[in-house]
């Protein structure tokens, strides 16, 4: 089945908004056609991201948000938040998120159903530490981590991007090798179909170093539908070519 590809630059802790609205408008000059882009934007870039992106085919997605739609919840924003500033969608479950600020999959489970509920695209990232690969774990930490999935309707799944991101492969400059990949988004893939039927519709990126030298190579495979990009989103040259790379 034949699924568009979808490449998201995912920002992290960078660009101011008075650095953000150029980059955006140089970015909607570069777009592909037949692949969906989006930037992944700190929150204080949101409101300049979304002006620039206006009238073109780039998404604008936070890096996060809280399940409650207000509250007592210093230093959050919400859905409802997000919506009113104009956003597409949102990114949940990042590494770094998992890592450092001890997001877990149970809170994971309500923010998925709090964006679906306010009618935010999202994009939840699953992936696994260099220890748990080499201990065989893989597959059993992606499926405890996909279990927050478990929460939404079979309609929900489908219109959640899921991205795999090793986490040995994030901002270290090594990329899992093809195979490795697509071994693990077939696992995903499969997953995803055995408990809610909808495996073989679900857009499934991967992220973890990609660059221009490697992303055609890990495009190409059948189970990939393109990237979650760290750092090479943040230079427009290297973002364009690889949404090039995802046209094939």
């Amino acid at each position: 089945m034949s699924r568009r590809p979808f490449v998201a630059g995912n920002w992290k802790m960078h660009k101011t908004a008075s650095q953000a609205g150029p980059f955006v408008a140089g970015l909607r000059e570069r777009l592909v056609d037949g692949v969906d882009a989006a930037v992944c934007v700190p929150f204080t870039a949101l409101a300049a991201a979304v002006d620039a992106a206006a009238g073109s085919a780039l998404a604008v997605y936070a890096q996060n948000m809280h399940e409650a739609e207000s509250g007592a919840f210093t230093g959050e924003i919400s859905a409802p938040m997000l919506l009113d500033a104009g956003v597409d969608g949102v990114l949940l479950g990042h590494s770094e998120r998992r890592a450092l600020f001890n997001e877990t999959d149970a809170a994971l489970a309500r923010k998925l159903t709090a964006a679906h509920v306010a009618g935010l695209a999202v994009i939840l990232a699953v992936g696994e530490t260099g220890e748990q690969r080499d201990a065989g774990e893989t597959e059993a930490v992606l499926a405890t981590q996909l279990g927050a999935l478990t929460v939404l309707t079979p309609d929900q799944v489908e219109q959640t991007t899921i991205a795999y991101e090793p986490v040995w492969a994030i901002g270290t400059g090594r990329s899992a090798t093809p195979d490795l990949a697509a071994g693990a988004h077939a696992f995903v893939r499969g997953w995803i179909e055995r408990r809610f039927g909808v495996g073989e519709t679900v857009r499934i990126q991967y992220g973890g170093s990609v660059n221009p030298g490697n992303a055609a190579d890990l495009f190409a495979r059948d189970d990939i539908d393109g990237g979650l990009i760290g750092g090479a989103s943040l230079e427009l040259d290297s973002f364009a070519a690889i949404l090039s790379a995802a046209a094939g």
